[in-house]
């Protein structure tokens, strides 16, 4: 058996999972001390684990979270009034199998961006496809891709993914065109894939803020009714850290 040339033709094939795993083999004798089932076993394992490592690597680039969090991470401070229980449910990523949305409201800086990083970060370890996008810079993005014709591309790019974050919605009220791409953008979502929506606004001041009582109608009907409702409460979460990094820098 040529060794090396099975191994220069793993390389060539990008097996790298297998390469690593088949040299671990032949320089350590492994292949003695195991029967041949156990030894395929071992290498297709490793061949998965490194294409699967890969994978939710680029998930995670893809994403663009604007915080790399975690679940293990989130604050559930009684003050925060943060149900435990549903965030530890959302955990498993089934609502987002299920089509359903999420909608995380609360004042400045009480850690709604930070959760829906948490959720999206979660999904891509579970093998799916995330986008976050800032509202106020997506619509400025759509509205430019309308003008230099690729806003089609852009808006297929966003239905395709598994779960869309739009953090900061309802930071100014939403002109025509704005109104316009949102409901493009849910509609198309709607049913078939899950949506985030973080908003400093409670969800009962939307209305004003999306303007033209007919498109918020059908806006609101799309995401709220249906949605996991997460309403944060509490001081800011910056504030909280700065002054616990100012009492540890005193110490």
């Amino acid at each position: 058996m040529n060794v090396q040339a099975t191994i220069s033709k793993l390389e060539e094939m990008r097996l790298t999972g297998f390469y690593r795993a088949y040299k671990e083999v032949i320089e350590q004798g492994l292949e003695k001390k195991f029967t041949l089932d156990q030894v395929i076993a071992h290498l297709v394992d490793a061949e998965w684990d490194d294409r699967n490592n890969r994978k939710i690597s680029r998930l995670l680039k893809n994403a663009r979270f604007r915080y790399k969090s975690f679940f293990e991470e989130i604050d559930f401070s009684a003050q925060r009034n943060l149900d435990k229980n549903l965030i530890l449910r959302l955990q498993s990523c089934q609502w987002i199998k299920q089509k359903e949305d999420i909608i995380i409201t609360g004042s400045t800086g009480v850690g709604k961006s930070f959760i829906a990083s948490a959720l999206g970060n979660q999904a891509c370890l579970r093998g799916l496809k995330v986008i976050y996008e800032n509202c106020n810079k997506l619509f400025d993005r759509l509205i430019l891709a309308k003008a230099d014709g690729t806003y089609i591309k852009e808006i297929d790019k966003l239905g395709k993914q598994d779960l869309l974050i739009l953090d900061d919605f309802g930071l100014k009220p939403l002109e025509q065109q704005q109104r316009l791409i949102l409901l493009e953008i849910l509609d198309d979502r709607n049913g078939k894939e899950s949506t985030i929506i973080t908003s400093q606004l409670p969800v009962k001041e939307w209305y004003d803020i999306i303007g033209e009582p007919t498109i918020a109608d059908a806006i609101l009907d799309r995401i709220v009714n249906s949605s996991h409702r997460i309403e944060l409460k509490g001081e800011s979460m910056r504030k909280s850290r700065k002054i616990h990094s100012i009492s540890n820098a005193n110490v």
